[in-house]
């Protein structure tokens, strides 16, 4: 089958890797489209030491499985999990310590025609729901993740730091508790998006420090990790929901001294997301920028990496 292979930090487009056979337990899924995200792109950067099919945001239909998933349209979650390790048992599961995740980590992922995955993370996408739409629901799980671990209201005021596709989506997200929030970015077209959802939006002059009870930090550079920071009031909870390829300095005595919450956040609900995109919640189209086959894969990663691109999709299958 052709897929995108990453080796030795360099992109290729193959055709000849076999096609996969779904061991017990899982299913064969033919991909219909994949979205290229920012971890997809700092792994081909060097952020973990990766080497495979990579993609971990798909929509597909079950070709082999069981038969109420049969020719069915499916999403997935990306950890494939042991079941019995501690985590697993404790219902954590995302962090079991045997886990193989899609694209990632010791699993091929979605940029190519075929993947398996464990039955149990197959969820199947509501008819209603386009499936160029239903590609997001991995990132807005991961956006939702963050009202699992942090309560939110209509008393909190809350930050958003980054306009870019996480940074959307957990905006969207999180306006739905009605708290008091501020998205703020570098691109007035991006913040545009949001502004037109009723969103308050604005530059990083417009933020007020020691102001917010919690920021959400969506950029994954230090700069944007400052603002977020110093935006919180005392107490207040710093949510990190971008991966960092590199090394990150802080200042460890003032979150002492102002008794700051920091939270790491990454996987989350994927029926909450469905949900969300069935009942026409959120509004990800504007978040498309662009459209490549499966054949033109490099030419998408370049333009994925693009300053000021959204989300780029992968035309796999139909």
């Amino acid at each position: 089958m052709k897929g995108i292979w990453l080796e030795h930090n360099q992109l290729q487009l193959r055709t000849d890797i076999p096609t996969p056979e779904p061991p017990p337990g899982e299913a064969l899924v033919r991909v219909l489209r994949a979205g290229i995200c920012n971890t997809d792109l700092e792994l081909l950067r060097g952020y973990y030491p990766y080497s495979g099919i990579l993609g971990h945001e798909f929509v597909g239909v079950v070709e082999q499985g069981p038969e109420n998933l049969l020719n069915r349209r499916v999403v997935g979650e990306i950890n494939a999990v042991c079941g019995h390790c501690r985590f697993c048992r404790t219902g954590n599961s995302t962090h079991c310590e045997n886990r193989t995740v899609l694209g990632i980590v010791n699993r091929h992922g979605a940029f190519a025609e075929y993947l398996c995955l464990p039955v149990e993370n197959l969820h199947p996408v509501p008819e209603n729901v386009p499936t160029e739409v239903a590609t997001f629901t991995e990132p807005i799980a991961a956006a939702l993740e963050i009202q699992q671990q942090v309560a939110l209201g209509a008393n909190d005021r809350v930050l958003v730091v980054g306009d870019g596709k996480l940074g959307q989506l957990v905006a969207q997200t999180i306006a739905l508790t009605g708290c008091e929030l501020l998205v703020i970015g570098r691109h007035r077209e991006k913040l545009a998006n949001l502004a037109a959802r009723g969103i308050k939006t604005g530059l990083a002059t417009d933020v007020r420090d020691r102001f917010f009870d919690i920021s959400v930090e969506c950029t994954g550079n230090p700069e944007g990790f400052a603002i977020a920071r110093r935006a919180l009031r005392p107490r207040g909870t710093l949510v990190l929901k971008s991966t960092y390829a590199g090394n990150l300095n802080l200042d460890v005595s003032s979150l002492v001294v102002d008794e700051i919450t920091l939270i790491g956040s990454r996987c989350g609900p994927f029926p909450a997301a469905l949900q969300l995109l069935a009942s026409e919640q959120l509004d990800v189209t504007p978040l498309i920028h662009a459209r490549y086959h499966l054949s033109d894969g490099l030419a998408a990663f370049e333009y994925a990496q693009t300053r000021g691109v959204l989300k780029v999709l992968l035309e796999i299958g139909d």
